[in-house]
């Protein structure tokens, strides 16, 4: 697991499995954060809904997850998607982030529903997914994300989908994984080996 310093927020490599579907891999996940087994998760559809979580389970279709109760761990799967965690001291959510949803606003939506709940984030972490190096797109993907288009690693049309994550994020203080899924095949890529396979993030809110 790569957790990053300060973030309440841990991202899951190939060989860490999928906890959702995984005892044994929850188990393991859990035990390595200090977190309990039973966890928030979503159906994620590669929308903007979000999910409230008051208790642990299956909590519906949604892309988003956020809870204020202290110990209730929040997960989504990715194989090239960006799983993004916000935090703050009353709150916590997260948002599984393809490019539909990244377009949709998810992860301002996972913002804004936090807020509304009376727990605003202070701080976000973006985990690994695929990177504007790999990330090869057409046009009509390309012109939902002005700005933040570029090229890959072999001359054709990419688009920068951390970093139009990143520009939901402003005010925040942001860490980002930097890794991409696509050439690091240390995590699982739908786009480089076509799997059904994920990998999971999770997030939690401390007890005070």
């Amino acid at each position: 697991m790569i957790v990053p310093d300060g973030h309440p927020a841990a991202f899951g490599t190939a060989a860490d499995g999928d906890g959702r579907s995984d005892d044994a891999a929850r188990s393991a996940i859990s035990a390595s954060l200090g977190i309990p087994t039973d966890w928030g998760i979503v159906r994620q559809v590669h929308g903007s809904d979000v999910a409230v979580a008051d208790t642990p389970g299956h909590l519906g279709e949604a892309d988003g997850i956020i809870t204020t109760r202290s110990g209730l761990p929040l997960a989504v799967a990715t194989a090239d998607c960006l799983p993004v965690v916000l935090s703050g001291p009353r709150g916590v959510g997260i948002a599984h982030a393809g490019w539909r949803g990244a377009a949709a606003g998810v992860v301002g939506a996972v913002r804004a529903a936090l807020t509304a709940a009376g727990a605003p984030p202070s701080r976000a972490a973006v985990g690994p997914g695929i990177g504007p190096c790999c990330f090869e797109v057409g046009p009509e993907v390309a012109g939902r994300f002005p700005g933040r288009t570029g090229t890959t690693t072999w001359g054709t049309a990419s688009v920068d989908l951390p970093g139009a994550v990143t520009d939901e994020l402003d005010g925040l203080e942001v860490w980002q994984s930097g890794a991409c899924t696509h050439h690091d095949d240390a995590f699982h890529s739908f786009r480089r080996d076509g799997t059904a396979l994920r990998q999971v993030a999770v997030t939690w809110l401390s007890p005070a």
